[in-house]
């Protein structure tokens, strides 16, 4: 059996780093290409996208005393707007609430009632725990079957192929004024590299929601609200 020298066992340590490196920036442009794909024609500026029956808001950072991280603030800002303007007749906010005293959903609803929003005409997803979660649940859990989604424009592409993966109609406006803040802009955009290969292994494997639980009637008594 010939022997491993050290500097061929260090050539073949690197080798495999490479192959590896490789394989997955082939897997992240894949991903990349297949939320592209699959939200072509479905991405909007605020005023054109066509009405829909619900605006879906992602949850984002909320801070120790309860108020949302500019990212989210912004948001929800489209989403009101979205409301006030007619295009959409009730909100669905979903966020994690996985730990007691961290709850995305429940102070988005403060933020929106505070500014004029009736609290009538917003649904509260506690288990949105990542955009997977959120979409699969909006759909088989709250009945959503036509939908805007609300995030940031470089978090979009996704978010409305996860949607849709999931059997939404679903068309997605996306804001982007929180670049002003550079540095978290930058790591988000970063972290979307790692995220796409995650939707398309979720899509792929068809996974339940971490928390599916029982259908829930507040989309529609939202909208009916309205």
């Amino acid at each position: 059996m010939p022997i491993i020298t050290r500097r061929r066992l260090l050539r073949l340590s690197v080798l495999a780093v490479v192959l590896a490196v490789a394989a997955g920036g082939l897997t992240s442009a894949g991903g990349e290409l297949w939320t592209r794909a699959a939200a072509q024609g479905h991405v909007y500026r605020e005023a054109d996208v066509p009405a829909a029956p619900v605006a879906l808001v992602l949850g984002s950072e909320v801070y120790a005393d309860g108020s949302p991280s500019p990212f989210l603030a912004a948001r929800l800002d489209i989403a009101q707007r979205l409301l006030e303007a007619g295009k959409v007749k009730a909100i669905l906010l979903s966020g994690d609430h996985s730990r007691w005293e961290y709850d995305e959903p429940g102070s988005m609803e403060v933020y929106l009632v505070a500014r004029g929003v009736p609290a009538s005409r917003i649904a509260l997803d506690y288990a949105g725990f990542d955009t997977y979660d959120s979409c699969a649940r909006a759909g088989r859990v709250f009945g959503v079957r036509q939908a805007i989604v609300v995030t940031q424009t470089y978090h979009l592409d996704r978010a409305v192929a996860l949607c849709r993966s999931q059997g939404i109609d679903a068309t997605g406006v996306g804001d982007d004024t929180v670049k002003i803040y550079e540095d978290p802009w930058r790591n988000s955009v970063i972290r979307e590299r790692g995220a796409v290969v995650k939707a398309v292994t979720d899509v792929i494997s068809h996974r339940d929601p971490v928390f599916l639980g029982r259908p829930e009637t507040t989309v529609h008594e939202a909208l009916s609200a309205s």
